[in-house]
């Protein structure tokens, strides 16, 4: 799976680097590589990472952005905003991925791609992240449940929930009832 994360680091930092769809970059080279030997092929765990990481881009990078200190995430290198992203998709979505494979294959691209302050760079902000990431994915996971329990009410239930408390009581004062 290395070969696979350095591919969706790669992906990711030309498809932002190009202003491009990250996802829509790795199906152009999935096609190109049917055409054209010299290509390799795409790993279907790249795709799932591209695809994971354009998803929950936002979510991804506030993650991020909450445990860098006097950083912002636009001032990182890109090449360690994409070793970033793909890691903490993994922490908050790859169940069969241990935490700390994530953080070390995190530190092992950024030795490689990256400059020489970059990997304690990420292993400092991802050692952060490992320990919130179990709340994080909790969360998620809640919203969708919420989301579906809203979907599930009546649509009578759902307007009168929209509605501001003084509107929904039968006994607004200075409202005559006769």
């Amino acid at each position: 799976r290395h070969k696979a994360r350095k591919r969706a680091v790669d992906f990711l930092f030309e498809a932002e680097a190009r202003d491009l769809d990250p996802v829509a970059l790795a199906a152009d080279r999935r096609a190109l590589s049917a055409e054209d030997d010299a290509v390799a092929p795409v790993n279907v765990y790249t795709d799932t990472l591209v695809a994971g990481v354009a998803e929950s881009l936002d979510r991804i990078d506030s993650v991020i952005s909450d445990h860098l200190h006097q950083w912002t995430l636009a001032r990182l290198p890109a090449v360690d905003r994409a070793i970033l992203r793909v890691a903490v998709w993994e922490l908050l979505n790859a169940t069969d991925v241990p935490p700390v494979v994530a953080v070390d294959e995190a530190v092992e691209l950024a030795k490689q791609l990256s400059t020489d302050e970059s990997p304690s760079f990420v292993n400092g902000v991802l050692g952060q992240i490992v320990s919130v990431a179990p709340q994080v994915r909790a969360a998620a996971a809640a919203r969708p449940a919420a989301e579906q329990t809203a979907a599930a009410r009546p649509a009578a239930e759902q307007t009168a929930a929209a509605r501001p408390a003084a509107e929904q009581r039968d006994d607004v004062p200075g409202e005559r009832t006769d």
